[in-house]
């Protein structure tokens, strides 16, 4: 069987909707279904449910021979992995944010609230601007907002968080969406049912 590694969550249902389109049956993914792996023996495949962050390790260590996730975590995590196919689903983009009213102090050192380390410090290595990086992992909004940092380093979707709380974006550093990545043995050994998924994704991948 080829096993799948899927992102459980708001993102999941949408790669579930896009693997019914192929054919794939998803069904049993919708709804209470508590199990964390679940196969459809009719169609040769395995799916196992994983956090988003973790889908990128099961796929390099051979637990999955595919699965779907954001180009955030690809770049922050930098997995030893193929990245077969932009998927066009979850688009947003990884930002800088800070208060309404913030103007930078390029005299000291910046200090940035962000999960995305190697993404931001990426970033402002290009610019030459030294930085302190403080790592939070929810209710980042309340780091500029309490003084903790000047600016953070995060998702952007709609803006309507940021918005709320009298942030606003800064600079967009890179726009994201999920991907279908593969294991690289798994690539190697199981091409033909590998390439052929991946074919049939890209024939309905939205426009």
């Amino acid at each position: 069987m080829l096993n799948i590694a899927l992102p459980k969550g708001r993102l999941g249902d949408q790669v579930y909707a896009l693997f019914s389109r192929i054919g794939c049956d998803c069904g049993a993914l919708y709804g209470d279904d508590r199990r964390l792996v679940l196969e459809s023996p009719e169609n040769g495949v395995r799916y196992l449910l994983v956090k988003p962050s973790d889908v990128a390790i099961y796929v390099e260590y051979g637990a999955a021979d595919i699965g779907v996730v954001g180009k955030d975590i690809l770049l922050d995590s930098n997995p030893d992995v193929y990245e077969l196919l932009d998927l066009g689903i979850g688009r947003c983009r990884i930002c800088v944010a800070g208060p309404e009213d913030y103007v930078e102090d390029r005299e000291r050192v910046l200090r940035v609230a962000t999960k995305f380390q190697t993404v931001a410090n990426n970033y402002y290595s290009s610019r030459n601007r030294e930085i302190q990086i403080i790592r939070l992992n929810g209710s980042i909004e309340l780091a500029p907002i309490l003084g903790l940092t000047d600016v953070i380093v995060d998702i952007v979707e709609s803006g309507r968080t940021l918005r709320e709380n009298h942030l606003k974006v800064l600079e967009t550093i890179v726009p994201v969406s999920a991907r279908l990545i593969a294991n690289r043995a798994s690539y190697l050994f199981k091409n033909e049912l590998i390439t052929g998924i991946t074919a049939k994704l890209q024939e309905v991948l939205p426009q």
